[in-house]
């Protein structure tokens, strides 16, 4: 027989919702324990053993580590606590203790960011050794010119020892007339303030940051800012994929 948890406890774990939203849910009488109707959230369950329901939909265990995806909007701050400023987790649905933002978007940037509690997979993202890329769209003020296409790749001096890794610099628009320009921006670093820094860099000031995908994940077109869900199938494999090939560039 296998711990016995509280019913409320196992299906917030599980990824049914917060805890006090499933607590509503129970006590509606919409939570079955082996076939019979619960409303007690203290009610005790065993894991292993107990088949519990909720809505009609069986709920399995808690799997070992939880992914989100979170579109970030601009106001709040990639943390998961912060006595003056509103975090980013307040957008997760759910209460799962040692959930954390994967690196850090400032507050005033925007688009996605992972939320998870694996922090292996955190160090596979985030690793300086790593590399792994990160594409941002940006509003510039400036007009962006191929001369500063061939700087990004040829890697500009940002302040530090060394300059800024190379990177892709894809102009998309850029109008003479208000001296905006509109750019795409890979990277493979995580430094602090980075494309801000990098465009400062060629004479350039960001007026609006937007992170677009993050090594294999990309920010779906239908996720709306502050929205968060939890990631597909076919994210989640993507994602081991990258710990897979990881592992196997370590061994060679």
């Amino acid at each position: 027989m296998g711990k016995a948890v509280r019913l409320d406890k196992f299906l917030a774990d599980a990824g049914a919702g917060t805890r006090s939203e499933v607590k509503k849910l129970i006590q509606k009488g919409q939570a079955e324990v082996n076939g019979l109707a619960v409303k007690r959230p203290e009610q005790k369950v065993d894991p292993e053993n107990d088949e519990v329901k909720l809505q009609g939909k069986v709920i399995g265990p808690a799997p070992e580590f939880v992914y989100y995806l979170l579109h970030k909007p601009a106001g709040c701050v990639s943390a998961t606590e912060d006595l003056k400023e509103k975090t980013v987790m307040e957008y997760v649905p759910s209460d799962r203790k040692g959930l954390f933002p994967v690196g850090r978007l400032d507050k005033d940037t925007e688009g996605l960011l992972l939320i998870t509690d694996d922090g292996a997979l955190a160090h596979e993202l985030l690793s300086p050794g790593k590399h792994v890329k990160k594409t941002y769209f940006a509003r510039v003020s400036g007009i962006v010119t191929k001369d500063d296409v061939k700087a990004m790749a040829e890697g500009v001096d940002i302040g530090e020892e060394k300059p800024a890794l190379p990177a892709g610099l894809e102009i998309l628009s850029a109008e003479a007339e208000s001296s905006m320009s509109e750019i795409r921006l890979t990277i493979c670093e995580g430094k602090f303030h980075q494309v801000k820094r990098m465009m400062e860099a060629v004479g350039k000031k960001v007026v609006y940051l937007k992170r677009i995908s993050m090594g294999p994940l990309q920010l779906p077109d239908d996720l709306k800012k502050g929205e968060c869900r939890p990631l597909t199938e076919e994210e989640l494999e993507s994602l081991k994929n990258l710990k897979n090939l990881s592992k196997t560039t370590e061994k060679q």
